[in-house]
């Protein structure tokens, strides 16, 4: 199960309508190496032993290509996706990367990987309350002004970038990293060092959003996230838990809000919220 439906509301420059998208699904795998918990892994389900077996090789967990170490899936959630599997790997097989986990595990580009058990998913925290609304003919023009600071992208095209508003607009911060986590990491601390964080209100990526870039936004308390490209399944369902407007798509003056489209204003006259298959 490679996608999953949501409901969406899709805004256009002089349209509204509700549509049903197919989102890639994002999933935690907790992988258990002698009865131990080592790491755990975001991936879209499928193909989970090719995956657990090209880990194990290039982070030198197994030292030799040709050994196959016995897995068992051991647990399903209720949708049948496999979340932990057992690698049962002699002390002989095990490489360099096994007695340097550590390294493993602190290099992971998100924030539930590296985590060495599932039990430690758990977020506790409030939801954000935001009475508020945003306009939606203002998205466009925030991404305009993010890409008026991507200055190393316009000269290398490898960098992303995330920035932060108001909500009437105003930039408060913007910048760019290889990576999108660090870009919005970046940003976020930018504003604990201005004393500005309490004035935002909306955080655009670029690119697409994955469960963590969702789980950051919340924890600077920032009620509305906008980006490029798609979220992942688990995007949307942490927004719908922790309280995040959360809009996807923002190209050519369409947005596509995927939680909490209640919070949203549009003005323009034509709308049809009968629900379509996207």
């Amino acid at each position: 199960m490679a996608t999953r439906k949501y409901q969406a509301q899709k805004y256009e420059s002089n349209s509204i309508e509700k549509a049903v998208d197919a989102l890639t699904v994002e999933e935690a795998l907790q992988i258990n190496i002698n009865n131990k918990p080592f790491t755990v892994s975001m991936r879209t389900p499928g193909d989970d032993i090719s995956l657990v077996r090209g880990m194990l090789h290039s982070e030198g967990i197994i030292k030799n290509a040709h050994f196959i170490p016995d897995l068992i899936l051991k647990k399903e959630n209720e949708d049948g996706i496999v979340t932990i599997v057992d690698l049962q790997i002699p002390k002989k097989e095990l490489g360099e990367g096994y007695s340097n986990s550590r390294t493993l595990l602190s290099v992971s580009s998100c924030g539930i990987c590296g985590r060495t058990e599932l039990g430690d998913l758990s977020f506790l925290g409030k939801t954000i309350d935001e009475y508020k609304k945003i306009d939606i003919a203002i998205l466009n023009g925030l991404f305009e002004k993010m890409n008026d600071q991507q200055h190393s992208f316009h000269q290398s095209g490898g960098t992303h970038a995330a920035a932060a508003f108001t909500l009437e607009g105003n930039l408060l911060s913007a910048m760019e990293d290889i990576g999108r986590h660090n870009a919005v990491d970046k940003v976020i601390g930018k504003l604990i060092l201005s004393k500005t964080l309490k004035e935002a209100s909306v955080l655009t990526v670029s690119g697409r959003v994955s469960y963590e870039i969702v789980i950051k936004c919340f924890k600077a308390g920032i009620p509305f996230l906008a980006a490029v490209s798609a979220p992942s399944s688990l995007a949307v369902d942490y927004a719908k838990e922790l309280g995040i407007t959360l809009f996807a798509f923002c190209r050519d003056e369409r947005a596509t809000c995927y939680s909490l489209p209640e919070r949203t204003k549009f003005n323009n006259q034509k709308t049809n919220l009968d629900i379509k298959a996207s």
